[in-house]
């Protein structure tokens, strides 16, 4: 057992017993987190920190998942959840709140005219895709990137089994930024596409034209246009990555950064499409909870007042800019690189001296998480981070990249291993 993480690997025994791999999401479980170099259960945040178990603090570039765009119990929406919990959480008819912030998403995000809300990003992804299948008559999707654990999505990926084999037939990926690749579908399945779902930005920017490119060929071709914002939104601009591309798509789905972590997703679209919610169903009994809409309420109007943003393009570029002058100055450009948009980047590991990309990669995590930061790999900035945070983010990079740089020329990153390596749910981006 190690020491650092004795607590967490003796809870992890215990939860095991009762939920499989530990934990309720893949990327909280052991597959991203391997026993042994890793923090394993958390007990308490605020702004831009976390507490695990075993009473280590860390500064979070994890940040729930991306779900976190203004910090940990962020005064302002907790202040407005608080207020909401004297009334109620769940009522036996719809609140005023569901119009309120249907009304500020109308406001804020350029395609929205009409609003539906669901928990997850899953169900705001999966409304929209039978959306469009009503709304066109045709069955075939065609997607890019991430969207959810549903099976019409799930099942174009490694991880679908459990799912029918005419579900998986029905969804096709497509590579970002080729829009080839869309072309040859397109006449793949000529008159059989319902739409073309896609986050907007990953792991890199579009080129020049692409989105228009995309929803050109999509509206050619008599399918919709579907952007999943779930994690661009209310994060690359206030009205989502729609807004900053100036590409406005026919739907659009919100989840995470909307209510701050708060359990809440939306399908957003102009009322001619959205009138298709009344036929088919996308209904949930929690879909009104007002503890969410007060948070999301709270979370937009504060994007509205202060340079939320604007900080996380901020802090982004000096985050971007440090990262792409340590791996020059370690010479690592054959093992990594830094990708992504300011305010959601990524750090990529590439295969080197024969070793396994996701062997240094688990090193790269061993070593940063002993130091005190928590990251997957991502750095997805809140309002809460600091400028002194990130200067000290690059400090310990700096050690941290020498460690790879050597471990990667003398082909020791295995030995340096104080676990086994991470095993990958799987690859969109």
């Amino acid at each position: 057992m190690t020491e650092r993480y004795r607590q967490s690997e003796a809870f992890l025994s215990r939860t095991l017993q009762s939920v499989p791999l530990g934990a309720q999401t893949f990327s909280k479980s052991t597959l991203q987190y391997p026993v042994g170099i890793s923090p394993l259960f958390a007990i308490r945040v605020q702004g831009s920190h976390l507490r695990d178990l075993d009473g280590n603090e860390y500064v979070d570039y994890v940040m729930g998942l991306c779900a976190v765009n203004l910090g940990y119990a962020d005064p302002d929406v907790n202040a407005a959840v608080a207020a909401q919990l004297q009334d109620a959480v769940i009522l036996s008819l719809s609140h005023p709140l569901e119009c309120a912030v249907a009304e500020k998403m109308a406001e804020i995000v350029p395609c929205a005219e009409q609003v539906r809300f669901g928990k997850n990003g899953s169900d705001a992804t999966s409304g929209a895709v039978r959306l469009a299948r009503a709304a066109t008559g045709r069955d075939h999707i065609l997607c890019c990137g991430y969207h959810g654990w549903q099976d019409w999505y799930i099942g174009s990926t490694v991880r679908h089994a459990g799912v029918p084999d005419a579900v998986r037939a029905l969804t096709h990926p497509f590579p970002y930024n080729d829009p080839d690749a869309l072309h040859r579908l397109f006449h793949q399945f000529s008159g059989q596409v319902a739409a073309v779902i896609m986050e907007p930005a990953n792991v890199v920017a579009p080129v020049p034209g692409f989105l228009e490119n995309v929803r050109e060929l999509a509206h050619d071709k008599g399918a919709l246009l579907i952007f999943d914002e779930t994690i661009t939104g209310f994060r690359f601009a206030n009205g989502g990555a729609q807004q900053l591309f100036g590409v406005v798509p026919d739907l659009a789905v919100f989840g995470k950064g909307m209510a701050n972590g708060f359990p809440l997703s939306a399908v957003a679209g102009p009322a001619r499409l959205m009138r298709w919610m009344e036929e088919i169903f996308f209904s949930f009994t929690f879909g009104g909870e007002v503890l969410s809409l007060a948070a999301a309420l709270a979370t937009m109007n504060k994007l509205q007042q202060q340079p939320v943003i604007a900080k996380l393009w901020d802090l982004g570029k000096r985050v971007q800019a440090g990262v792409a002058a340590l791996i020059a100055q370690y010479a690592l450009e054959d093992v990594l690189s830094v990708a992504g948009l300011p305010p959601w980047s990524f750090l990529m590991f590439k295969p080197a001296n024969g070793i396994p990309d996701l062997e240094i990669k688990t090193l790269f995590l061993q070593e940063v998480w002993s130091r005190g930061i928590l990251t997957l790999g991502t750095h997805n900035l809140s309002y809460a981070h600091t400028a002194a945070e990130i200067d000290d983010l690059l400090l310990i990079y700096n050690k941290v990249f020498e460690i790879l740089a050597e471990g990667v020329r003398s082909n020791t990153v295995r030995k340096m291993l104080k676990s086994e390596p991470l095993v990958p749910v799987f690859r969109v981006r």
